[in-house]
């Protein structure tokens, strides 16, 4: 059975150095059989500005964000896929403010019992890859540590792409070996 892999590409840059290491992870998993979908998070029709902290979600018996804009079915996506991959450009440190746009809301995915001290999600278990860029080498590690304390409290299993001193929109093609390494990437989660 092929394996579906949910993209969500946080960078509104349609052609830059994000959009390209993600085509060419598309390409490798491919290859394996793998079902691909990408969302482009900077384009998405949002209601609200990540999580409101409502807690509805928490009320409810589905794994669902209750604000209904284009995030929603996003999110309800992630719980059938059997893999999560994050794109994102580094910006301050961290992923593209659109990313964690659609991370916040991820807070609906969750259900937690405080009093007993547990905590459900449908995430264990599936994969959650990082593919990110900087334009030099400084901060990638910053920026892939919330991913991978995400993945550790979700029981997922965490991989990431980290590509340092990727130049400007578009710049990362003119790098010696990134693309065979973002396609073994793609293989390797689409296997």
């Amino acid at each position: 059975m092929a394996k579906r892999i949910l993209i969500i590409n946080g960078s509104p840059i349609k052609n830059g150095n994000t959009a390209t290491l993600v085509n060419w992870f598309v390409e490798g998993a491919r290859l394996k059989g793998a079902d691909v979908e990408i969302v482009n998070a900077a384009f998405l029709k949002y209601r609200s500005n990540g999580c409101i902290s409502c807690r509805k979600c928490q009320k409810i018996k589905e794994y669902l964000c209750v604000i209904k804009d284009e995030a929603q079915p996003v999110l309800q996506k992630m719980t059938e896929v059997d893999a999560i991959v994050m794109a994102t450009p580094l910006y301050f440190y961290g992923p593209s403010a659109q990313l964690k746009l659609v991370m916040d809301r991820m807070f609906s995915l969750y259900k937690w019992d405080n009093k007993a001290g547990t905590m459900k999600t449908p995430l264990k278990g599936k994969t959650f890859a990082l593919i990110a860029s900087a334009f030099e080498d400084v901060g990638l590690d910053n920026l892939e540590k919330p991913f991978a304390i995400t993945a550790d409290y979700s029981g997922m299993k965490f991989k990431s792409l980290l590509v340092a001193n990727a130049g400007e929109s578009g710049e990362v093609k003119k790098l010696a070996g990134i693309k065979e390494k973002a396609l073994a990437f793609g293989k390797q989660v689409g296997t």
